[in-house]
């Protein structure tokens, strides 16, 4: 039976994650779940956030998977390491890739950062740019309402606009010349972000890196036959299709409701 790549986020924002992977591996078997019965993750505790992913990862590893994506900022920054030792497979999060991405684009060093709140308070991000560009400076913010919007669908709203105008404008004066995108919700708002921010500054997609060097490092089966794609959410199968279409750009045929036992 051909092995799938298992992807996993707190709700529709990592199907950035999954557009990307699509994109440079259109012959692999992806799985996608989407926890969203408790999205978001970002106003979490580190125990609650390591809890569910190892739930979401074990579900997805149950399904055959040979590679997991963990999709979410805030799971890659808190459960990446509990994750690596509680399973055997290859694991990814969605911050290395990122950060040295960002690393490699930026001319001025300053590089500034939006994400959850439990993201920022990590401090993973700069952790992480120590190990590319120790000369380096990040200007972190949290910008929780963003995620909420994501879910909500209002990609290009007014208010939407109205809230990272609010946030961006403070790290603009700061005067980064790249700004990561450290949620996977984000890159779907990033053409009303390119609006507020100047043509000059690197937007940096993870999503885009992560696919990248799955891409390079764990592609060994090129075949001619387009792979499978399957979603599974926590809750609201419905909305996440609604939503999930409009970042995918093709019709999602099924979403499979899992539920998931409390402990």
């Amino acid at each position: 039976m051909k092995k799938s790549i298992g992807i996993f986020d707190s709700g529709v924002g990592g199907l950035t994650v999954f557009k990307s992977i699509r994109e440079v591996l259109p012959h692999r078997n992806l799985l996608y779940f989407g926890d969203t019965a408790r999205v978001p993750y970002g106003s979490k505790s580190k125990e609650t956030i390591i809890k569910y992913s190892i739930q979401n990862a074990n579900f997805l590893i149950q399904q055959n998977i040979d590679l997991l994506v963990v999709a979410c900022n805030t799971s890659s920054a808190f459960a990446l390491h509990a994750l690596k030792k509680e399973f055997k497979i290859p694991i990814i999060g969605v911050i290395g890739p990122g950060v040295k991405k960002a690393s490699q684009v930026t001319k001025n060093k300053r590089i500034g950062l939006i994400g959850t709140e439990g993201t920022i308070k990590s401090k993973v991000y700069e952790e992480k740019l120590k190990e590319y560009c120790p000369q380096c400076k990040i200007f972190a913010k949290p910008t929780p309402l963003l995620v909420p919007l994501v879910e909500e669908n209002w990609l290009e709203h007014k208010v939407t606009h109205m809230v990272i105008k609010e946030y961006i404008e403070s790290m603009l004066a700061k005067n980064i010349d790249t700004l990561i995108m450290g949620c996977t919700h984000y890159p779907v708002l990033k053409k009303t972000l390119r609006k507020i921010v100047d043509d000059k500054i690197n937007l940096i997609d993870s999503a885009e890196s992560v696919a990248e060097v799955i891409s390079s490092k764990f592609d060994k089966e090129k075949t001619e036959q387009d792979g499978n794609s399957k979603f599974f959410v926590s809750d609201n199968p419905r909305k996440f299709k609604k939503i999930g279409e409009s970042i995918l750009d093709f019709s999602i045929k099924n979403v499979k409701r899992i539920n998931f036992e409390e402990t």
